[in-house]
């Protein structure tokens, strides 16, 4: 019969893990939020698109920019 062994610790280094966010991983994701319950809250604040697609109008205007 064989007799069990205790694994040798880790190192307190070796245990530790950086866990640390930049900045931005957390205010990026809390300022979408904000700005998607503003949405909810008031829909009058957002339009919906009427009339030309934004893109026709974009090319429009880079036709304009490019003809000058």
């Amino acid at each position: 019969m064989s007799a069990r062994t205790q694994p040798r610790p880790r190192p307190a280094s070796a245990r530790a893990v950086d866990t640390r966010l930049p900045w931005w991983a957390l205010a990026l994701p809390a300022l979408a939020f904000v700005a998607l319950l503003t949405l909810i809250l008031n829909p009058a604040d957002a339009h919906a698109a009427v009339g030309e697609p934004v893109t026709a109008r974009l090319m429009e205007r880079l036709q304009q920019l490019l003809a000058r």
